[in-house]
């Protein structure tokens, strides 16, 4: 609490405090990447089974997961050549890449559509990044518990000395962070899609047990009020 000293009987005081909110909620949104490769000697080839391949990861989300779906989102894509040296001009085979980004909103079939994406040929997955919505109520909750927070405090501070709140005269934002409280993204699984052992028949891996990463949301602000002055001093 801050006094303005010298001042007549009866002049208000400024009493300054800061609110602080801490809340943790489960995340609202999942997303992971899919990158799909392709490599072959022949440039065309090359580029030609990439897009087969990114045709039928599409084709794949959309078909069996279409209403689990927040996002669906093609990134990076690049077909290069691999230089044989670095002293040599000669060009080995070509390989190319094109990454996918999928937002997932419905966490029930979450475990089941990553280890079926990564099955298929030519995939690699990374994830899950757990999140919320930029829009989300756990935001809001936050400044409100924040606001209140601040006005408690400042009732407190008042008590102490004798005063009494008089008039809010600022109120300022000072921030707002989220993210899980361990890990800011959330938790980082990789897995590569591979073919039988031996050629023998495949059915497909089990659904990955996947378990959302408890998301923290931080807010902070700081309010000035005006009070009369103290009785006790």
């Amino acid at each position: 609490m801050t006094q303005q000293a010298d001042k007549p009987a009866g002049t208000p005081i400024v009493v300054s405090v800061r609110g602080e909110a801490n809340l943790e909620a489960d995340p609202e949104l999942c997303e992971f990447a899919v990158t799909v490769t392709a490599r072959d000697r022949d440039h065309r080839t090359a580029l030609e089974q990439l897009t087969r391949r990114n045709k039928e990861l599409l084709d794949q989300v959309k078909a069996d997961y279409g209403d689990a779906l927040e996002k669906l989102e093609t990134g990076r894509f690049g077909v290069y050549p691999e230089w044989r040296s670095r002293k040599s001009d000669k060009v080995g085979p070509y390989q190319g890449s094109v990454r996918v980004r999928i937002v997932v909103k419905d966490f029930a079939v979450l475990g089941e559509m990553v280890t079926k994406l990564a099955d298929g040929e030519g995939r690699a997955v990374d994830g899950p990044y757990w999140s919320l919505r930029r829009d989300s109520e756990v935001y809001q909750r936050a400044r409100t518990e924040a606001v209140s927070e601040a006005l408690r405090r400042g009732h407190e501070y008042a008590e102490a000395v004798g005063s009494t709140l008089v008039e809010l005269l600022e109120l300022a934002d000072t921030g707002m962070s989220g993210g899980s409280a361990a890990h800011p993204q959330g938790r980082a699984v990789y897995a590569m899609a591979a073919s039988a052992p031996g050629g023998a028949a495949y059915d497909g891996p089990p659904a990955l047990d996947l378990e959302p990463v408890r998301q923290t949301v931080y807010a902070a602000v700081e309010a000035r009020f005006s009070a009369t002055q103290p009785a006790k001093l």
